[in-house]
């Protein structure tokens, strides 16, 4: 394209036309054949001449500089109309190279009248829209692309109206659809309503293109416009509009090009259904194309299927809700209404947790407190679909009263004198011999098998391997705590096989078809790699996170064994993909199960191949937040194992630890954040890499900023004396360079009292202002001027240091390099140059 300029009329300017020129007119403005010549024409008689010469390369010449030659005239209203009647006649020009360049301009010419014309609609519609819709039909390949290309960018634009688009554009691609129309002018046309429709509304496409499409859809002649329409206009719009039933015929079409489009776009499908419909036609519909005759529709069917899943997700079941910030957060999916974030629930495992009971009868507001539960309990229930089918729990309360009945009626009496007195929340741990438990597991033991009760006591009772407590919560109600003993032939025996099944719980839960979860579970089978795609492995992991999220925790014990597999799996990229989304997996699942089920795989990966340690390491601070504090302590004696990698040149390694580094101080005390982080900052600002050290600098002004931050002022102040050692005193320029930048990012975040700084840092930094490398005085003299000096402390008529530091500023103003004297005469509130580059 060539660069069009604007200029008035001027005399001095003699061309008459382009005809003796070739190529090198390239540097001549487009809109110069305006300009006065020989020939006594105005300058709309001059544009008629080009704009109809036999030269053809006058003509696209014209059509070329159409946008400056509209800006030439746009004040005139008379000649504004006649150049726009001018364009019309030159858009029925014979040669396709002069049509594709006025085509061009189009959009660039829409924008231009609709941002400086008051007539704009009109305008457009009457000269503009008439073109683009015409050149859709042009027998030239070049021409038609273009105005579809136009075409698009106009409707995303918001430039065609409503009504052009129902009387002008929708009537052609109707015609250019029909049954007798050119296969290619066809498939051109599919693809412009695949798009239309997500910009027009319900009403329109209903009433101008549903019809066409179900035609397109039946055409068995067509492959490609069958396969596109698949591929594109699978949306909201269409699907509500009854295609569903063309979807499903698709689906079984005899062209198996076809049925894999068809897996490909099966979560968008999925979307646009009812939860009834996705459950009861599509689910069926997805395994049939699992099991498809062709290893492509497999393979297809295959890699959406952890999409597909994903769809039948339902905060309501999984417990996870987002909020408008997009946190996510944990909502206890069985009866507890009460919202909290995840990071949250761990701190304060006493209160609002899962085994927590806070009423108090004794409160005055718990009335009301009850009252406001229990109306939120029901909007819950009224909201929850899942309540409406699923059958009622058993009530096992009678036989679980066994646990926690007293032996002898003198307790009970006892016990019921106290009732009153006691608080709700207050638990009695009672003794159990080894008989009534057998009893009492008797009982259960026909409920057992219900994957409801399952799926709410397994989370519980799978972390109690110590065997000091058991926590049965059955029926929204935790029972208690039971300290079960028992003396067998005078041993002490921990009662523990009584949950023993939890090991072998059957892979069954009643969030999506059970089929599809096995299908799913199935993609780690070796012989799927064989028979349907040697990366299935790696779909199946990338997918894991979305599937769990869809299933709740409460069943993750159907994914656990899959995880595992996927993460021991013999390639890297399988364990990779894992690596980088295991922190999502972790707020999914909980502190709880993520402690027992991911900590392990978690620390598997951090000695694997650096290409899997990067997936941990670039959300290292997003895992080890999730942790409690003594698990999170743990990870303080593995940090140094980052800074080994595979291939030392691999720099961006260490950078990203570097930034994690800045994220996890806040998750450590000072001691830790000293005696383990400090090390390694100080070892990564003598990197090789500038990235890494500049990083690095950002790194030890938060260490010190927390230390002083934390009163460990003694801390702080052997920090600072090993930074003035290691940096200030430094034989490379480049430490000492690094000292004066450190410096001055300490005053501009605050790190520590700036009486203190000026005790022990400034002079350290004045010292600097004479060394023999100029590199080194211009970040003196930049934190002088833009940083130190600013402060108020040292704007303070009583300060000690105010004339030693004007002195020093004074004297880097008058010093030998340019660099240096701009810096340090750079008025502060001037924008600052960004001086990382020299470090």
């Amino acid at each position: 394209m060539f660069a069009l300029t604007i200029s008035p009329f001027s005399p001095s300017v003699h061309t008459v036309g382009f005809e003796n020129y070739g190529s090198e007119c390239e540097g001549i403005r487009i809109t110069a054949f305006l300009d006065a010549g020989q020939d006594n024409l105005t300058p709309l008689g001059r544009l008629e001449k080009y704009a109809f010469s036999e030269n053809l390369f006058n003509r696209e010449i014209v059509a070329r500089g159409l946008l400056d030659v509209l800006r030439e005239f746009s004040d005139n209203e008379n000649d504004f109309i006649s150049v726009m009647e001018t364009v019309a006649r030159m858009s029925e020009d014979g040669e396709p190279t002069v049509r594709a360049e006025l085509m061009e301009q189009i959009p660039n010419i829409a924008m231009f009248l609709h941002e400086s014309r008051p007539n704009f609609p009109a305008a457009f519609s009457r000269y503009l829209v008439p073109i683009v819709v015409l050149y859709l039909t042009d027998p030239n390949n070049q021409v038609r692309k273009t105005s579809q290309a136009a075409l698009l960018v106009l409707l995303e634009q918001g430039l065609i109206s409503k009504a052009d688009m129902e009387t002008k554009v929708c009537p052609v691609l109707l015609e250019l659809t029909e049954p007798s129309s050119d296969d290619d002018y066809k498939s051109e046309a599919v693809a412009i309503m695949c798009k239309l429709v997500t910009m027009l509304s319900k009403d329109t496409v209903e009433r101008l293109l549903l019809m066409r499409f179900c035609e397109l859809c039946s055409d068995a002649r067509l492959f490609q416009v069958r396969k596109k329409l698949i591929q594109r206009s699978v949306n909201k719009q269409i699907t509500v509009l009854s295609q569903m039933p063309k979807f499903f015929d698709l689906c079984s079409d005899s062209l198996w090009g076809i049925r894999k489009a068809c897996a490909e776009c099966f979560m968008v499908v999925s979307n646009c259904t009812s939860p009834e419909v996705r459950r009861t036609k599509l689910s069926p519909l997805f395994i049939n194309l699992i099991s498809d005759q062709s290893r492509w529709v497999r393979q297809g069917a295959f890699q959406s299927l952890g999409r597909f899943i994903s769809t039948f997700a339902n905060p309501s079941g999984t417990g996870l809700h987002f909020r408008e910030d997009g946190t996510l957060l944990y909502a206890h999916a069985f009866g507890n209404n009460s919202t909290t974030a995840a990071s949250e629930t761990r701190g304060n495992p006493t209160s609002g947790g899962p085994y927590s009971n806070t009423n108090n009868n004794n409160d005055p507001t718990a009335t009301e407190n009850d009252k406001n539960q229990k109306d939120m309990e029901q909007a819950d229930e009224n909201f929850n679909s899942f309540n409406y089918w699923r059958p009622p729990l058993p009530d096992i309360s009678g036989e679980l009263e066994m646990l926690t009945s007293p032996t002898t009626g003198e307790e009970v009496e006892g016990e019921e004198e106290d009732e009153e007195e006691c608080p709700v929340s207050t638990y009695s741990p009672a003794k159990a011999t080894s008989d009534q438990i057998q009893k009492v597991l008797d009982c259960l033991q026909p409920h057992m098998d219900d994957p409801d009760v399952q799926a709410q006591d397994y989370s519980a009772a799978r972390n109690c391997c110590d065997g000091t407590y058991i926590f049965i919560h059955i029926n929204h109600v935790i029972i208690g705590q039971l300290m079960v003993s028992a003396f067998v032939n005078s041993a002490q025996v921990q009662v523990l096989s009584c949950f023993h099944y939890v090991a072998s719980l059957p892979l069954v839960q009643n969030v999506i078809p059970q089929q599809l979860l096995d299908q799913y579970l199935s993609m780690t089978d070796p012989d799927r790699a064989q028979t349907v795609d040697t990366e299935i492995a790696k779909h199946c992991a990338f997918s894991l996170p979305g599937v769990a999220l869809t299933l709740g925790r409460q069943n993750w014990h159907c994914l656990k064994d899959t995880y595992e597999t996927l993460a021991t799996d013999v390639q890297w990229k399988v364990r990779r993909t894992l690596a980088f989304s295991i922190h999502e997996l972790a707020v999914i699942l909980g502190d709880q199960l993520t402690a027992a089920d991911l900590v392990p795989i978690f620390n598997g990966f951090l000695k694997d191949l650096d290409e899997v340690r990067i997936g941990v390491l670039k959300h290292l601070f997003d895992f080890l937040k999730l942790l409690h504090a003594e698990k999170r302590r743990e990870y303080l004696y593995q940090l140094q194992e980052f800074m080994v990698t595979d291939n030392s040149r691999n720099w961006r390694f260490r950078y990203e630890l570097a930034e994690q580094l800045i994220l996890i101080i806040e998750l450590y005390s000072h001691y830790d954040v000293y005696d383990y982080l400090r090390q390694i900052a100080l070892t990564l600002c003598s990197d090789k890499v500038s990235q890494v050290r500049w990083i690095s600098y950002k790194l030890v002004v938060e260490i010190l900023q927390k230390l002083y931050a934390s009163g460990a002022n003694d801390l702080g102040l052997n920090f600072i004396n090993e930074l003035i050692v290691r940096f200030c005193h430094c034989n490379k320029w480049v430490g000492r360079q690094a000292f004066a930048f450190i410096c001055q990012a300490v005053v501009e975040e605050d790190c520590m009292p700036m009486d203190q700084f000026a005790q022990h840092l400034l002079p350290s930094l004045l010292s600097l202002s004479s060394d023999s490398v100029a590199n080194v005085r211009v970040l003196v003299a930049k934190a002088l001027r833009q940083s130190v000096m600013e402060k108020a402390y040292f704007k303070e008529p009583g300060c000690p240091f105010s004339d030693e530091l004007e002195e020093t500023v004074m004297a880097l103003q008058t010093d030998k390099d340019r660099d240096v004297r701009f810096f340090a005469t750079l008025d502060p509130n001037k924008a600052l140059m960004d001086t990382a580059p020299l470090i």
